[in-house]
């Protein structure tokens, strides 16, 4: 679709929508459909299965991270289920067939589960490093009700920035075809100043508090190490906090770049080019495609960084790829339920029996 130009004469910005204005290669749009469909399905396999995870260390251990993961996710699920609608409208040209209900359905859950996922993202950085603080000062944090709490205000506070997306999202005719896209009032600085508090929210503010928190948890766990700590345990938290701090910027900063390089077009603070159009038609529809990715794996990613679960997962195919895995497996489970006298009776039993152990527990 070719942009509605204005006059000759005006040098102001007075297209129609520049976030629509774009048509991309049929390549790149089968691309990123394919990609969106592959995506879905890893994302709904993989928050099921951390939902399972979940479920099983919270019938042995309520701690506030799980909870966090828990709601991520959530998120994340919800969000998955609205990537094969965003794969048939990339595949049409961006030409939405589903009618206006599912429009303003499906736009408003994607924009609410991506603020929930990153509010999350935030919390579980401030919660990673209170535990850590608070674990060597030997002090509890243990506080069900509060979490519980914290979590819903995150939920309404997500619900409260969609607000805007919920109110103004509907299907427009553009250049003979029909979009799905935010429709404000008359001039764009409605549009550019709802770009602001993506940013500013999704991005910038989120991003330099999960900075601070870790920057002063690598910082308590390096004082610690140098008080005779374990250095592995440093070098651990070291990599998985790079992990989630490259991870979350590299994945959201060219999305909210280009964003931000709308916004200064549409306050006339930059020019509209053929750079920008070739940026927005080309690289703009990557940037999406790779931060809905990051999105959708955020739960994967935190699970497999914590060795209790890699172990928990590993005990988990064990017993589905190998019966006697299984039969050891259950053995064990009901070793760790027996009283403690029957339970070292068993276990000398099946230590002499040579029967392999698998160190998941569900009990």
């Amino acid at each position: 679709m070719a942009p509605n130009q204005s006059s000759a004469g005006d040098d102001k910005f007075t297209f129609e929508d520049i976030d629509v204005s774009a048509d991309g290669s049929p390549i790149l749009r089968i691309f990123i459909s394919v990609v969106y469909s592959v995506v879905c399905a890893i994302g709904l396999v993989g928050n099921l299965l951390v939902f399972f995870l979940m479920r099983v260390r919270q019938g042995r251990k309520r701690s506030t991270i799980n909870v966090f993961i828990t709601n991520l996710a959530v998120t994340d699920f919800q969000f998955v289920l609205t990537l094969p609608f965003w794969a048939v409208d990339t595949a049409l040209d961006f030409s939405w067939p589903f009618g206006g209900a599912m429009c303003k359905i499906v736009l408003s859950v994607t924009v609410m589960n991506m603020y929930a996922s990153v509010f999350f993202l935030t919390a579980m950085s401030v919660t990673r490093y209170l535990s850590v603080a608070s674990a060597l000062k030997k002090r509890s944090y243990r506080r069900s009700r509060c979490v519980k709490w914290v979590c819903a205000v995150l939920w309404l506070a997500a619900t409260a920035a969609t607000a805007p997306t919920a109110v103004f999202s509907t299907v427009t005719v553009v250049a003979g075809e029909k979009l799905c896209l935010l429709r404000f009032p008359e001039g764009h600085d409605w549009l550019a100043l709802y770009h602001i508090q993506k940013i500013l929210i999704a991005f910038v503010i989120p991003m330099f508090i999960v900075c601070v928190n870790y920057m002063m948890l690598l910082r308590f766990v390096r004082r610690k190490s140098m008080d005779g700590s374990n250095p592995k345990r440093r070098s651990r938290v070291t990599k998985s906090v790079a992990i989630v701090v490259l991870s979350f910027f590299c994945c959201w900063m060219p999305n909210h770049a280009i964003t931000f390089w709308g916004v200064l077009v549409k306050f006339n603070a930059a020019n509209w080019d053929t750079s920008y159009y070739t940026v927005h038609t080309y690289v703009f529809p990557v940037t999406v495609c790779l931060a809905h990715t990051n999105s959708c794996l955020n739960p994967i990613l935190y699970c497999l960084m914590r060795p209790e679960i890699r172990k928990m997962l590993s005990g988990l195919f064990w017993r589905v790829s190998s019966p006697t895995q299984s039969k050891a497996y259950i053995q064990e489970v009901q070793i760790s339920c027996q009283p403690s006298a029957l339970r070292h009776r068993a276990a000398l039993m099946m230590l002499t029996a040579s029967t392999p152990f698998i160190q998941t527990q569900i009990c």
